[in-house]
């Protein structure tokens, strides 16, 4: 069972929801999010990125960035422009992107459960990004940005939902991206008794996106658990922000690759190598259609790969995974890159940037090659996550993206 419960949480005023909303720290750089609050000073940036209010060039894990941010959200707090909900509150947030639309439970997930493995993982976490959120969390006080976790559908938890939402909500706007964000607050007690037990009868959450996020609140929450001498379990430090989303509303996006060189090939030379283990045809389709195949840029020119048979096990979970098997047949073996977390050699680059993106990254030359990849299924992370392994880095890019400010909670309520 989960334990996902209600908590009173921090909302924009109405007026205010679509300047504060903003996207998560994690998808911009210093530069990008310094552009985008510009003449916002209610951007939620100010607080998740707060090293924009900051000289150009300030160390981001400076202390006193934390403590701006920390300063950030007290103000947007005392001004009024985040009200707290004065009763525990579940939260129906609903996303539309064009013709997706993906409607999850703003709720407080418990660290017990992460700590049980009942919350699954499907990524390792690098320990600098670990050290950035939990300093986060604990000067601001706050989980700030949620944690995206999903789960396998629960008709009593969409029945409760689907109730909710035919009624009128806290806010709805489109923001600068041109997805849709709708809030309905849940605050009446036989509706929040459902949700509740409705993920109670859930027997596990899976981190959709946000490892690093919920790992450092697990982290502070061991902290103050070892400094609390009357520690009861109730405190708000054991649960963390989240929202949870029924696995078959979801979209993952490909997570697609950038190399800088070929190791010494000439195109094609590479190209000879590739067709030891693939198909390799000329094409005008660079995005591919089913796993197995990819789509390679090389010297102006699409091609179309399938693998082979027998150049992956079919029945090793995380080896038939097409961002696996790229790396075992072409990254490793033919560019030597070996490790996807540090090599500086190779590019990450969201599908939601499109085959478009891919080509004018390596016509400017900054990178040699491409490789369009078909996007990681849900039930691919979910079956790698019930057995215990691990996903390559880089594996899943879910659209649309959680906005932070949407809900805040901060741990002395």
């Amino acid at each position: 069972m989960s334990d996902f419960r209600p908590f009173c949480g921090y909302r924009p005023a109405p007026a205010f929801a679509a300047h504060i909303a903003a996207p998560p720290y994690d998808v911009l750089d210093s530069e990008e999010a310094r552009r985008l609050a510009a003449g916002n000073e209610l951007s939620f940036l100010h607080v998740s990125k707060p090293e924009i209010d900051l000289p150009p060039g300030t160390d981001p894990y400076a202390a006193r960035v934390y403590e701006t941010g920390a300063a950030n959200l007290r103000r947007l707090i005392e001004r009024g422009y985040l009200r707290r909900d004065e009763t525990p509150h579940f939260y129906v947030y609903r996303l539309r992107m064009g013709r997706h639309v993906q409607t999850g439970v703003v709720g407080a997930a418990s660290v017990a459960d992460y700590e049980q493995n009942l919350i699954k993982k499907h990524e390792l976490t690098r320990s600098d990004k670990e050290d950035d959120r939990t300093w986060h969390i604990e000067i601001t006080n706050a989980n700030t940005g949620p944690v995206f976790l999903a789960y396998r559908p629960s008709p009593a938890v969409n029945r409760a939902v689907e109730s909710i939402v035919t009624g009128e909500p806290a806010f709805d706007f489109t923001a600068e991206d041109e997805v849709t964000h709708t809030l309905w607050p849940v605050g009446d007690e036989t509706l929040v008794a459902q949700l509740r037990e409705g993920f109670q009868r859930t027997p596990c959450l899976y981190v959709a996106d946000g490892h690093h996020r919920s790992a450092a609140a697990v982290r502070v929450a061991r902290t103050r658990r070892a400094r609390n001498p009357h520690h009861t379990g109730q405190e708000a430090y054991n649960h963390f922000l989240a929202v949870a989303f029924p696995a078959d509303q979801l979209q993952i996006l490909p997570y697609n690759r950038v190399v800088a060189d070929l190791a010494g090939l000439s195109a094609d030379q590479f190209l000879g190598e590739l067709r030891k283990v693939f198909d390799a045809v000329a094409t005008d389709q660079p995005a591919p259609s089913q796993l197995h195949h990819f789509g390679l840029y090389l010297g102006g020119q699409w091609y179309r790969l399938v693998a082979k048979p027998g150049t992956y096990p079919a029945h090793d979970v995380v080896r038939c995974l097409d961002v696996q098997l790229l790396s075992d047949n072409v990254l490793g073996p033919l560019l030597h890159i070996t490790d996807l977390r540090t090599d500086q050699r190779i590019g990450f680059v969201g599908g939601i940037r499109g085959a478009a993106e891919l080509a004018r990254l390596v016509d400017s030359g900054r990178y040699a090659a491409a490789f369009a990849m078909f996007p990681t299924t849900v039930e691919q992370l979910m079956t790698i996550a019930d057995a215990g392994m691990i996903m390559p880095p880089k594996s899943t890019w879910f659209e649309p993206k959680l906005r932070s400010g949407i809900v805040v909670r901060l741990l002395d309520d």
